[in-house]
Order: structure tokens, then sequence, then C-alpha cells
């Protein structure tokens, strides 16, 4: 999306009125455009276009903080959130920490547009077209009853960031994902199961694939019963070990460190996990819609070795963390337009360990494959959680038996130290925001029958 002189002069006249206040300041432009279909019963059942532009400014005066935002472009509505962003620092408990970057030495960024904006000459008839394949594949099939959940979401979406010292980056993707949840039922058995995929072209999708992980899963899924309650060793799917780790995300974050949150805010250099593993926020892998070139303060993104052979590394900061804690920022300050300074990870990454599949899986083993509950089930301070959970018995790799109705539970930071075994192969999950191997941890509780 290119810069018009109209919005040139709008920035402009922000910045001009966040310097004659005194004060430093940053804004955020997020543009976002985006498709949504959905199908039900061979028809199209959901064909929504929306499209927003946000303007979100920061300012600090007198190392107080104020945010504001318009969505909304004409000057007068940009002036007023400047106005009403310096009202509100005038308000706020004094932040020493927190500042407005000064990246003026490294003028201007700019993500590769042939990378995260590759052309894709799909119509929108043949977008339609695939989510009606999709559902009316899956509905053919003798047992499924219906696909409560499908559709076709394909985002544009660009991120303008500029600071008063003189600084501008743009970053712009496209993100497309095809998806199905099947609802399968025999007799008095129903079981309901999801898949998808994503990709920045819409060309690259294979409904056949959705359709037939789907039903097979489904299928299974009908079957599934709980197993005896005990303790075993646990492989969490590719799927549900980013969602596993994601509940525990604070673990890695500066800010609930500094926040008094965090329970690993004094353990660097020291091991917290088994040596086997090393974790990474790892925005530089193209393939993953994670990439990124900067962060919300427009610091560099780049590869951070949060775990390294079991040992703390180093937490994720942004400038304001990075301050307070006498360390360099990760570049991993997270913001949107309407919200104050925090920390994400980007993309999440295990390095790959030396466990064949045939070594990882060898005896009994609980496959995971889908988790319910990972936020209200799990306790980030303590560790402490307990899912609801389905996936399978495994005996030397072959699933022997569906499993559904049991509770895993354990300890996360207790369950890190517990790994037997890395696999020597990696993984994206299907939305393409995290990269692992498979890994197994050892004597987890399981309550089922």
């Amino acid at each position: 999306m290119t810069t018009t002189t109209t919005q040139l002069n709008n920035i402009e006249q922000i910045f001009k009125a966040i310097k004659s206040a005194d004060a430093t300041g940053d804004l955020i432009v997020d543009s976002k455009t985006s498709l949504s279909l959905s199908a039900n019963q061979g028809k199209l059942d959901k064909h929504q276009v929306s499209s927003t532009q946000i303007y979100g400014v920061r300012v600090i005066k007198d190392s107080r903080v104020g945010i504001a935002y318009s969505e909304a472009a004409d000057s007068e509505s940009l002036k007023l959130m400047v106005a009403q962003a310096l009202e509100n620092a005038e308000y706020a408990d004094e932040e020493i920490h927190e500042s407005i970057a000064n990246n003026s030495n490294n003028a201007t960024l700019k993500t590769d547009d042939a990378l995260l904006c590759p052309a894709d000459d799909t119509s929108i008839d043949a977008k339609i077209d695939l989510v009606l394949e999709l559902e009316g594949g899956l509905t053919a099939k003798t047992e499924m009853q219906s696909v409560p959940y499908n559709g076709l979401q394909d985002g544009y979406q660009s991120r303008d960031l500029y600071t008063s010292s003189g600084f501008a980056a743009h970053s712009q993707q496209r993100v497309t994902a095809l998806y199905a949840y099947g609802l399968a039922e025999v007799a008095e058995k129903n079981a309901i199961v999801g898949h998808g995929q994503v990709s920045r072209q819409a060309s690259a999708f294979s409904p056949e694939t959705i359709i037939d992980t789907v039903y097979k899963n489904c299928l299974s899924m009908l079957d599934g019963t709980p197993i005896s309650s005990g303790r075993y060793d646990v492989i969490f799917d590719t799927d549900t070990l980013p969602n596993l780790i994601a509940a525990f995300g604070m673990a890695f974050s500066a800010k609930s460190a500094k926040d008094g949150k965090n329970p690993w805010r004094d353990k660097l250099n020291e091991q917290v996990a088994d040596s086997s593993l090393t974790l990474l926020d790892d925005p530089t892998l193209t393939e993953g819609m994670g990439y990124s070139l900067f962060d919300a303060e427009g610091s560099k993104a780049q590869q951070v070795e949060i775990i390294r052979t079991g040992e703390l590394q180093t937490l994720l900061h942004n400038s304001a963390t990075a301050s307070y804690f006498a360390r360099q920022t990760t570049g991993n300050a997270q913001r949107s337009a309407k919200t104050s300074l925090g920390i994400d990870l980007h993309q999440l990454s295990i390095a790959t360990g030396h466990s064949s599949t045939a070594e990882l899986m060898a005896g009994t083993t609980v496959e995971i494959t889908d988790l319910t509950g990972t936020h209200s089930g799990a306790n980030p301070i303590s560790g402490d959680f307990s899912f609801g959970a389905s996936g399978y018995l495994c005996r030397d790799g072959k699933r022997q038996q569906a499993i559904r109705g049991i509770t895993v539970a354990g300890n996360f930071y207790k369950m890190l130290q517990q790994i037997s075994a890395i696999g020597d192969q990696r993984y994206w999950n299907w939305e393409k925001t995290s990269y692992t191997p498979l890994i197994r941890f050892a004597d987890l509780a399981i309550s089922g029958s």
C-alpha cells in the first residue's frame, strides 16, 4: 500500500504537534483488508469483505506515557488523537524506563513485497469454488453429518511505523487460510475434528488433503474412549505443543519479570530444562507467518535463543525492560495501534534433537492431538496445568486406540526437565506460526477410566 501525500502530511502534523508539546512519540498505522468465505450445505453461506485503518500514537512527556488512537484519518481527528494522548500522559504514573527508540541511524526499514505479498491470480470465483469443494467433499462422506466450521480467510495487512527521531518502517503481507471442522456421527457416537492450511497464495491449497485428514481423524475419534488413569510418556503433536507453550508464555517475558510475576526472573544462566532442549524465537524463518523484520518499536527482529541446551539465556525484551534490567532489547516489543507497549514471541522455534521417529516413539506413548482449556487450566506462575485432551494410545509409533475424555496434568516447568527424547525433524503447525520437532515428555499424569 503506497503512502499518499495526504497521509504524509497527516504524519508530519502529528509529529509537529508532539514536538511542540516538548514530547517524543511514535505512530503506528495499521491497515487491513480481509475476505471471508464459508459454505453450508453446498451453498455459499458467507461472503464478507472488510477494510480498516487505525492510527495509534504513543507520546512520552516528562517520563509519563500516554496512548490514543483514531479510526478516522482526517486532520482534525488526528489532531484530537494527539491531544488525547498528551492528556492521558499527564495523568499517568512516571515510567522512567520507557522511551521512544532513536533509530535515526537506520532511518528506513521495508519488508520484501515479493516474499510477503507474492502475486496471486486466484479469482474470487476460484476461492469460492475452494470453499464449496471443501465443504461438499466432506458432507459427501456417509458418516459426516455436517461441516459446522469451514471457510477461506484471505487477509492483507500492512503496518507503518514512524518515530519522532525520523525513523520509518513499513511491512505488508498477505495470509490466506483454508480450513474445515467436520462433525461425524455413527449410531450415538459423534466426533468433531478440524484441520487447515495456510499460505500466502490461495493457489497453493489442496482441499483434498484437508478433506482426507479431517475425515480419517473424525472416523478414528468416533471410537475414542478413556484409557486407564496413570502416568504415561506423552508426545504433544505439532499443533498442540505450541498451544501448551503459549499458555506459559509469560515465562519468556521480561515484562512479567519486571512486574514480579515471572518464575524465571532470577534464573538467567541456570538450568531450567533438560539439556537436550534449545528453544528460540525466530522471526527470520521466511516460510512462517510470524516472519518479521522489525518489532513494534522499530528495533530489528532477530533470532533469539531463549533456552540453549537447557539453560535460560535471556528473557524477551522491549526497550523499556531492557533499560530496567540493563540489557539490550531483543526486538520483541509488541503493541497494536490501540494498546500500550508489551512483549511477545514472533515465531516459536525448537531445535531438533537426535532421536529418529522410531526411537522417539518406542514402547508405549500417548499422542495428544487436541487440548481444551489451555488458558483456564494453566497457572503460569506455579506451572501447574490440567487440560482436557484427546489423541491416541501408541505402541512403537503405531496408533492402537483413539483416546477421548481424558485429562492430562502436570507442571510445565518440571515437564521441561523430564524430556526423554526430541525428534530429528521439525514441522510447521498448520497455521505456520511455530516450527518444532516432536518431543517426548516422561511421566505425565493422565486421568481416564
